[in-house]
């Protein structure tokens, strides 16, 4: 790691000496509007001006609820120079979800990006007692009594007044420690109770700094970030890791404009979940089938001189002579049309949040375009491991950050088969949870990841989870627990298990309360001789659906049950279902309703 380099603070003032033009970019009217290392610098030594001004003292929490946005990253890096932990959290949350947090973080400022979000707060600010001060990124304040809220205009104003003092912040931000606090990223719980994973300035920067070691950048790469800045993923890769090797960061203006932006920003580096690269291989198939039997069979053969290509391309060997040509033709009549939709320009992507399937990256190195694809969690910084440049290894995670550190392994596996994990990048702990965090890392040192794997070959395998927590395809950790028990208090629904690991929705297979249902059935007319008949009839469907409707409302959208399928039979201890205590063995239901699931997901 560099010893230049030890807080956030030090990247920060280490990275403007690049001094971009576009250090970060966002849409305004209609065009890309750049922001120089120079204005950079400027707007957070602003913010941090207005911030110790108004009161502000090293170690108090500030919330940030926002989209991505150059606001987000401005705010983030003030705090770290002021020393002030940020508790991020998802724009996407609910009220009484962001409520918990903001009230369990003890948070006393929240900067958020609008008027959506001010309201949720609003709404339960007489339940935050530590909270007295808000910033709104956009749009009017309102007056609320004995509370504070100002404008990201008003707080830039203020900073910019007492420019006189600007050399100052440099000097505050030689106070923060490797050690310190950094921030607070709340992760769901198999109980769906968020915990607090507190990362350091120490966490973070290893982390960042290390990994950037593997990859290869080069001046001019630019990036466009639309993954939650909140997640960490994003805020280590995209955000942090991209400011110190000086990437241009490009903000989308959101999921539903992605593939216009990527058309405008033709951004050389990718950040992306598996749904993301799972929906432009869907489409590429699909167009391809519609297309008439020539385009069909050149599509099929590129596909073929791809694979072909792949042992040669993970490992960074040049192509032989009898596929060097077929692979320049096959790139220009298919390659590059479907990498064109990406911008044209992609040379370098990453996959990360939720496993990717094998056969997308293979057909993604096939056609040129290189991902990498890694593991890791929030409790981690987050990253244990990722395959590297000439070792690719598809269906593996790649070889872990370091061989060992501190002279033990970096990375074990357990006599249980959990994966472990110990060194610089590990959680101090979970805040305000002595227990969870005694639980989650033993007193040798060692995080418990709750993900079951192996190593071959020196690479990392992960073939299960412990925790129930599912991880969609977006990346989003959601906790079934919780949401079973709501529908299952629901009296048209009796038992309940919610669906959607590594897929792009969520799922339910659910059984009625039969009673209830047969009852409503006979009210309706509805005609039936047994259980099957009744669960296969198109309104009992849409009834129990109606039911899901109305326990989603309580949800954010991405927790929210999309299908659903019946069962007949209730899922008892005897049929294998149940443990004693009456917990789901997620795994036998999987098996056993394979097709059932198929068919919800298909």
């Amino acid at each position: 790691m560099s010893s230049e380099i030890k807080t956030i603070p030090d990247l920060f003032y280490k990275a403007i000496e690049k001094d971009l033009p576009d250090a970060l970019a966002y849409k305004q009217n209609g065009k890309y509007q750049p922001i120089s290392h120079r204005e950079y610098k400027d707007l957070v030594e602003w913010i941090a001006l207005a911030l110790r001004e108004k009161g502000l003292k090293s170690q108090e929490r500030v919330a940030i609820i926002s989209e991505n946005r150059p606001e987000w990253a401005v705010a983030d890096f003030a705090c770290a120079i002021l020393g002030l932990p940020t508790v991020v959290l998802y724009p996407t949350l609910v009220a009484n979800q962001s409520a918990f947090i903001l009230q369990h973080s003890e948070v006393s400022w929240a900067i958020c990006s609008d008027s959506n979000q001010l309201n949720k707060i609003i709404e339960s600010w007489e339940q935050l007692p530590d909270l007295h001060t808000i910033v709104v990124m956009e749009g009017e304040v309102p007056v609320v009594p004995h509370k504070n809220i100002y404008t990201w205009d008003q707080m830039v104003a203020w900073g910019r007044a007492l420019s006189s003092e600007q050399n100052e912040v440099r000097q505050w931000a030689t106070a923060v420690k490797p050690e310190d606090l950094l921030t607070i990223i709340y992760t769901s719980g198999t109980t769906g109770e968020p915990k607090g994973a507190m990362l350091t300035h120490h966490n973070l920067v290893t982390n960042i700094v290390d990994c950037a070691e593997f990859l290869e950048f080069r001046k001019g790469d630019r990036s466009l970030s639309f993954l939650p800045l909140n997640h960490i993923f994003e805020r280590m890769v995209g955000h942090f890791t991209m400011m110190h090797v000086g990437v241009s960061i490009y903000y989308s203006e959101g999921v539903a404009k992605v593939p216009d932006n990527l058309l405008e920003v033709k951004p050389t580096i990718l950040l992306a979940v598996p749904r993301i690269y799972e929906k432009i291989f869907n489409r590429t198939f699909f167009m391809a089938a519609q297309a008439p039997p020539l385009q069909r069979f050149i599509f099929s053969l590129a596909m073929r001189i791809g694979r072909w290509s792949l042992p040669y391309r993970y490992a960074r060997r040049p192509l032989p002579f009898y596929l060097k040509y077929p692979h320049q033709v096959a790139s220009k009549l298919v390659y590059q049309k479907v990498l064109s939709r990406l911008g044209g320009n992609l040379r370098m992507a990453a996959s990360g949040g939720a496993p990717l399937s094998p056969k997308i990256l293979e057909f993604f190195w096939s056609i040129g375009l290189d991902i990498l694809e890694g593991y890791g969690l929030s409790e981690t910084s987050p990253v244990i491991s990722f395959n590297r440049f000439g070792s690719i290894a598809p269906g593996s995670v790649g070889k872990p950050l370091y061989d060992t550190w501190a002279g033990r392994p970096f990375v074990k596996i357990a006599e249980d088969g959990e994966i472990l994990c110990q060194g610089p990048n590990i959680m101090k702990g979970y805040w305000k949870n002595e227990t969870g965090s005694r639980e989650a890392i033993s007193s040798d040192g060692y995080f418990h990841t709750g993900d079951i794997g192996y190593f071959k070959d020196g690479n990392l395998y992960i073939t299960d989870r412990k925790k129930d927590l599912i991880i969609t395809s977006g990346g989003k950790n959601v906790a079934p627990q919780p949401i079973e028990n709501a529908l299952k208090s629901d009296k048209y629904i009796s038992q309940a298990v919610i669906l959607g690991d590594a897929q792009h929705f969520i799922g339910a297979l659910i059984v009625p309360d039969f009673e209830v249902l047969e009852r409503w059935a006979k009210r309706h007319k509805i005609s039936f001789v047994s259980r099957e008949d009744l669960i296969t009839n198109r309104l009992v469907v849409e009834k129990v659906m109606r039911r899901v409707h109305k326990v989603n409302t309580q949800f954010s959208n991405y927790e929210q049950v999309k299908k659903i399928a019946l069962l007949g039979q209730e899922m008892t201890q005897e049929s294998g279902e149940l443990t004693p205590t009456m917990k789901v063995k997620r795994r036998v239901i999987n098996e056993k309703y394979q097709k059932q699931i198929d068919d919800l997901y298909r």
